[in-house]
Formats: C-alpha cells, sequence, structure tokens
C-alpha cells in the first residue's frame, strides 16, 4: 500500500460524511479516525487511495475546544456512532455546513433563508433500529448491537445509550438469554420498534425454538417490559411470542387515534424531532383551508394525515403497498375522510396516472436516500405554489434541488438540517421551494 512508515503532524481543517477528520498534506486529503476540525494531530496512514488516504490518529497534540468525553463506553469500537467525542451544537454545526456545501457543489444553488437546525432528544432517542446478533466460538458467547466502526464483526457491547429504554439497558442480558438457546447460532438479528404504548424486539429465526427455548423467552418477557415476536422468513411471517400481539401506535398533535404501525414497519426512528419536523414542515407549507396537497413517499401517513387536517384534500403516494393500506387504515381510525392513498413506484415514469395529472397548491416529498428525481416532472407540472422536500442524503437532495431550480423554475427559499441521528454523521434535511417569479398556472382541478 506504499504507507508512510512514520507518523506525520497534521492540522484538522474539518469533518468528512463519515465524521472523520479532515487534514490536506502535499495537497491531498487523509481522512483521520478520532480528529476533530481545528486540532492538531501524529497520524499514521492505514490506507492509500487515488483521491484520498485514510489515517488514524496516534497522538492528540492540540485538542479542539468542542471535545468532549463521549459518554459511551463502546465510542469508538462500536459503530453506531460516530461523534460523540464532538459537542452537541459543534455537530449540528458540522451538519449544516455539509448540507450548505453539497446545495452549492452539486445542485449549484443556496437558500434564501438558513433555517435553525431542528433538534429534540440526544439519547435514548432511537425507537427503531436492526442489531445484530452473533454467536462467537472464541468468545463462547454471544454478542448483541451494531458493527463495529469500519468492520464486518459485531462490537461486544454491554449497553447502548442512543436506542431507546429498556432496550439500550438489556444489550448483555439479551446476549446473555441468546446464549442459552438451542438456536443461539442461528438469530442473526433483532428487529427494534419501539410504540408511545409497547417496545417490541422481533427475533429473526433460521431454525424453530425448542420449547424450552420458548419458556426461556417467554419468561424473559414476563420479567422484562419488552414484547417479544418471532420471524421465521418474511416480513409476512412476523408472529407475536404469545398471541396476541400489542397494537402499536405513536402520538401526533392533531391525529388523536395516533399512528398505527407494525413492528417491521419503516417509522422516524426519533419520536421527539419527528413532531418538531411535522410542525416546520406544516409551517413552511403554510397550508390554507382549499388546498389540495400531495404527499409523496407518504408512508404510514406521518405527514399526510396532520396536514389533512388543515387543507380540502391530501392525495398520498407511497412505493409499499403494506404502507399505504396501512394509512389507510390510519386515516379511518382518526377519522379522516379527506385523505387518499395510491401505491406507486415513484422512480419511474407516473405521469399517467390519475392523482399524477391532477392540480396540488401544495407538495411535500419525503423519498429515501436515492431521491426523487423520477418524479420531479410531475410535482413541477401543476406549479404548486410550495414544496417543502424532506431529506435524508444531502447529495440528492443537492440534485433535486438543482433539477426545481435550474429545469422547472423554482427558487429555494429556505433549507435547515434536522438532527434526525444525533452523535453520528447521518445529515436530515428540509427545504422550501417556491415559483421564481412566474404567475402559478393550473391545468384545471380534476
Amino acid at each position: 500500500m506504499n504507507l508512510a512508515p512514520e507518523p506525520e503532524t497534521a492540522e484538522i481543517s474539518s469533518l468528512d460524511h463519515d465524521g472523520r477528520g479532515v487534514a490536506r498534506i502535499d495537497g491531498k486529503a487523509v481522512f483521520v479516525e478520532g480528529a476533530l476540525p481545528g486540532e492538531q494531530v501524529r497520524l499514521r496512514r492505514t490506507h492509500r487511495r487515488r483521491r484520498h488516504d485514510e489515517a488514524v490518529m496516534v497522538e492528540l497534540l492540540r485538542a479542539s475546544t468542542d471535545r468532549v468525553t463521549p459518554r459511551c463506553r463502546h465510542f469508538g469500537n462500536c459503530g453506531g456512532c460516530s461523534l460523540q467525542h464532538l459537542a452537541h451544537h459543534a455537530q449540528l454545526e458540522s451538519k449544516s455546513r455539509q448540507v450548505a456545501e453539497e446545495l452549492e457543489r452539486i445542485g449549484d444553488v443556496r437558500p434564501d433563508t438558513w433555517l435553525p437546525p431542528l433538534a429534540g432528544p440526544v439519547w435514548s432517542y432511537r425507537r427503531r433500529a436492526r442489531l445484530g446478533c452473533k454467536y462467537v466460538v472464541a468468545k463462547g458467547r454471544v454478542l448483541v448491537g451494531f458493527r463495529e466502526r469500519g468492520s464486518p464483526y459485531l462490537a461486544d457491547l454491554q449497553h447502548c445509550d442512543v436506542l431507546v429504554e429498556p432496550v439500550g439497558s438489556l444489550i448483555a442480558e439479551l446476549a446473555e438469554l441468546i446464549g442459552q438457546l438451542s438456536i443461539r447460532d442461528r438469530l442473526p438479528q433483532i428487529e427494534v420498534a419501539a410504540a408511545d404504548n409497547a417496545t417490541v424486539l422481533v427475533l429473526r429465526v433460521l431454525d424453530p425454538p425448542s420449547e424450552a427455548d420458548l419458556a426461556r423467552l417467554r419468561e424473559f418477557q414476563s420479567r422484562r417490559a419488552v414484547e417479544l415476536h418471532l420471524q421465521p422468513g418474511g416480513l409476512d411471517t412476523v408472529v407475536p411470542l404469545t398471541p396476541p400481539a400489542t397494537p402499536l401506535y405513536y402520538e401526533l398533535p392533531g391525529v388523536p387515534a395516533g399512528i398505527a404501525f407494525a413492528p417491521t414497519d419503516f417509522i422516524q426512528v426519533n419520536a421527539g424531532l419527528n413532531r418538531l419536523m411535522i410542525e416546520r414542515a406544516l409551517e413552511l407549507l403554510s397550508p390554507m383551508a382549499g388546498d389540495r396537497a400531495l404527499d409523496l413517499f407518504c408512508g404510514l401517513g406521518n405527514f399526510s394525515l396532520p396536514l389533512a387536517r388543515r387543507v380540502a384534500r391530501v392525495t398520498g403516494v407511497e412505493g409499499d403497498l403494506r404502507l399505504v393500506e396501512r394509512a389507510r387504515v390510519n386515516a379511518l381510525r382518526n377519522g379522516v375522510d379527506n385523505a387518499e392513498f395510491h401505491a406507486a413506484d415513484l422512480n419511474v415514469d407516473v405521469s399517467k396516472a390519475p392523482w399524477a395529472r391532477a392540480d396540488y397548491d401544495l407538495v411535500l416529498l419525503d423519498p429515501p436516500r436515492a431521491g426523487a428525481r423520477e418524479v420531479l416532472t410531475v410535482v413541477a407540472a401543476s406549479r404548486p405554489r410550495r414544496i417543502v422536500y424532506i431529506s435524508c442524503h444531502a447529495g440528492t437532495l443537492a440534485r433535486d434541488a438543482g433539477i426545481l431550480v435550474q429545469q422547472h423554475g423554482y427558487k429555494l427559499v429556505a433549507a435547515g438540517i434536522m438532527d434526525m441521528f444525533p452523535h453520528t454523521s447521518h445529515v436530515e434535511s428540509i427545504a422550501l421551494f417556491e415559483p421564481a417569479g412566474e404567475r402559478r398556472m393550473t391545468r384545471g382541478r380534476t
């Protein structure tokens, strides 16, 4: 690999998208694990790439004023968090800079206004997670948790400070429980799903548990405030250990019966931030009573149902039929009769769909990491007066913002970050678009 044999001294200027410090040595970027902006470090290169090198910090010569002591004893080994050593306000500043840089570099756009960062709970916030399970022969026991940083192996966790309670405190006990099962080497993962009324752990089982296994699982469930489910195959095979299953839901303002969901459904991982995000989205949309709104990638109705309380009609579209059916049920349970939901693959041309040919005053998008490029033509076709784009990937937001601005005649009015995953490098953001000085035209109501 031609690596430098001796440690080198460098100044750290910024963070990369994985939370590593960035130094420049002889004009080449070097990504340094554990280093923070403003620090001087001694580093040793571990990998040489064409465009950058990778390194580890061997000595901290000058610490950043934003460096803090990580709360979790597993920090540095566990890959679940990468920024616990950086003060939270500095995490927000770093994520804001990342979004601004991506918007300019990829989309060639800048917002007229930067919104203040949205932040909710920063500890015990993660209500949805997938934990790995592995029986390690060399250790003679089971490991439960996230993967090691930069490694395919599971970290040896005893506790997790970002998982909701009681799950965060049950890591070691879960590992011991699974280690007592006859199928200890046939249980590869645990899905965490915490609702407002129950916490569910879905155990993926590749072989059927024995009667003794089931007895141990039932005893654990009776002692701990969790509900165990078993998943022997696909998503449709999930069953409660002891029927009936508790109907799961989470509460939202203006949605009196809450949002019902299944343990394996997608929900926003941070409940407190989710509520703040919905409030901000509604504020930016500024809905009026006679408006028609389109909610793309609508999922369970997380945005659709609060929005339906403020407009004449909401149309939600989602690619996962199971979630569409769940959104319809959620509308019924909350007495919402002005929302309709459709299943459609939004990564292909949907322009001929009846819902896509209607006019909308407001559009909200919440796409996955791949973004919403394929559906932007439909979004812009009726010239909605406001588009709110919620993003979990700064690069695809920047790309799509550039398309809306440069191809469809919109302007980027405002943008800001939302800290859905504190102590990680993951960035969520929100952006508002409006027609750029054009008179809004409609195709006629359908």
